[in-house]
């Protein structure tokens, strides 16, 4: 295992604070785009609103249509002292039981309440094998009607402010539909009503499924051998018209562009050894890095990744290691910014 491609340690790299994006681009589309051409190894430097120069008619644009919801709750324990919890997933189908991260962990045992709000309360039910907690919303209420009342966006870690109510609209694609991620799916974000016109001018077909993204993409592989990470799962769902409309795109000799990982993820863990895609849904565990057979993604949209993550692993697999490594060192020495708010990078 000498190879830096094998090694969790030869996808890390030192990002000046400064580039870490505390915020959305004033226009989606404004942001910068770095096109990475993988056969020829050239880089490009671009805005995101060109990216309709690079997709053919008949090619395929595949998009991921979940929906964060406000699944961070603020509120008090008995004592007065803050807490606060993290909705993951309901629990076992029931509306208001949930899977959650909660804080303080070693004070917010099973028995324990917090008060969230006037018509919000949160019970803690019993402890998970993996730390997390069952909880119970206790509400007059819809879920849906109090989370949006009393929840916030779960902006991630490396944004270091509140959220704001801007942040309901922007840390979501235009075209969000199914709620049930804690993380947008980044590389969307960038999609305008007008860009996502213009492509289908163009002739190019849309696609759209869905995965509730976890909190598990923020988490760090913190071991060197990657054979060795616990990979976190997520559920999908592929609707029988998005895997005809990819597989008639592939028949007929067009090519698959992916909007982010997540779609990325979703196609390769439904496509079978041929490359056609089935309709279908449930958890994907898939870890994909070099090297990797990819079966049906010819293309990726993407956002600037962590060091050491397992998105930056998908996307060297799909780049090649060499020279995804070169476009991130070149994105740096440019000034682009990262991660959920930066800039983005295409893969042609």
């Amino acid at each position: 295992m000498t190879d830096p491609v094998y090694r969790t340690s030869g996808f890390d790299f030192h990002l000046p604070p400064e580039q870490i994006a505390q915020s959305p681009a004033e226009r989606r589309d404004a942001s910068r785009l770095l096109v990475v051409d993988k056969a020829s190894g050239e880089l490009q430097h671009r805005v995101f609103s060109d990216i309709v120069e690079y997709l053919a008619p008949g090619d395929v644009l595949v998009l991921n249509e979940t929906r964060v919801f406000p699944a961070r709750l603020l509120g008090r324990k008995a004592t007065g002292a803050a807490a606060e919890i993290l909705l993951l997933h309901p629990h076992n189908g029931e509306e208001k039981l949930w899977v959650a991260l909660v804080r303080p962990g070693g004070k917010l045992k099973p028995g324990r309440t917090v008060e969230i709000g006037p018509e919000l309360s949160v019970e803690i039910v019993e402890s998970t094998p993996g730390g997390e907690r069952v909880v119970r919303l206790v509400t007059p209420l819809s879920v849906t009607e109090a989370l949006d009342r009393y929840g916030e966006v779960p902006l991630p870690p490396y944004v270091e402010r509140s959220a704001t109510e801007t942040d309901r609209e922007r840390y979501q694609t235009v075209y969000a539909r199914e709620r049930g991620s804690v993380a947008a799916p980044t590389a969307g974000l960038h999609f305008t009503p007008e860009v996502l016109a213009a492509l289908e001018s163009k002739g190019v077909r849309l696609a759209r499924l869905v995965l509730h993204v976890g909190v598990g993409t923020f988490r760090p592989v913190e071991v060197e051998d990657p054979d060795a990470h616990p990979m976190h799962s997520e559920w999908y769902s592929v609707s029988a018209d998005a895997a005809e409309a990819i597989n008639t795109v592939r028949a007929a000799g067009g090519t698959v562009w992916a909007v982010g990982t997540t779609v990325v993820r979703t196609l390769e863990s439904v496509a079978g050894e041929d490359g056609a895609v089935h309709a279908g849904q449930g958890w994907t565990r898939i870890f994909i890095r070099p090297p990797y057979r990819f079966r049906v993604v010819d293309h990726l949209i993407t956002n600037f990744h962590l060091p050491r993550s397992t998105l930056m692993m998908l996307v060297s697999a799909l780049g090649g290691y060499e020279l995804t490594m070169r476009a991130y060192r070149e994105a740096i020495e440019r000034g682009y910014r990262f991660y959920s708010y930066g800039d983005a990078m295409l893969l042609v």
